[in-house]
């Protein structure tokens, strides 16, 4: 593989139970279909780890997507499609992980509530769904309720008695 041909990136972003690794799936397929070579990077996976590495100066998802892609074009790959919560965020970022000449596209999966929570219904088990499907509603609230609310539910403080 010639290393001076540039790198195609799809990033697709969005948050979570929006639909990203299966669009990146059906994508793959398509493609796949047309005989066009190409990779998938799961990029939600690349920091999974605790303690959670985002959470310091560290950027771990960046230097393994580096890594990975660095295999990927040895092994003769020039385009990816890359799912991340925030990847449209940090398209910069990425792209250099990506290194040389990058052209991408980016795009932001929406979905409303109720999809992301019925999507993430069928897929997470364990605890992993409260965690996605959590919501404390804000309409007429003052902040401070809200805040206490969260430090509530977060178990930073005891709940009130009713």
């Amino acid at each position: 593989m010639r290393l001076d041909i540039p790198t195609d990136a799809i990033f697709i972003g969005g948050r979570s139970g929006v639909g990203k690794s299966s669009v990146a799936a059906e994508a793959s397929r398509i493609l796949a279909r047309a005989d066009i070579r190409h990779a998938v990077i799961e990029g939600d996976n690349l920091d999974q780890a605790y303690p959670q590495p985002w959470r310091s100066a560290l950027d771990l998802a960046e230097q393994n997507l580096a890594a990975m892609w660095a295999n990927y074009r040895a092994a003769g790959y020039s385009r990816v499609i890359f799912t991340n919560t925030v990847s449209v965020l940090q398209i910069s970022a990425l792209s250099a992980a990506l290194g040389g000449d990058v052209r991408c596209s980016a795009v932001l999966l929406t979905s409303s509530d109720e999809t992301a929570a019925r999507r993430l219904a069928r897929r997470e088990i364990g605890t992993a769904l409260d965690e996605h499907v959590r919501r404390i509603a804000t309409d007429g609230r003052s902040v401070a309720e809200v805040a206490l609310e969260v430090l509530t539910r977060a178990g930073w403080l005891p709940a009130e008695p009713d």
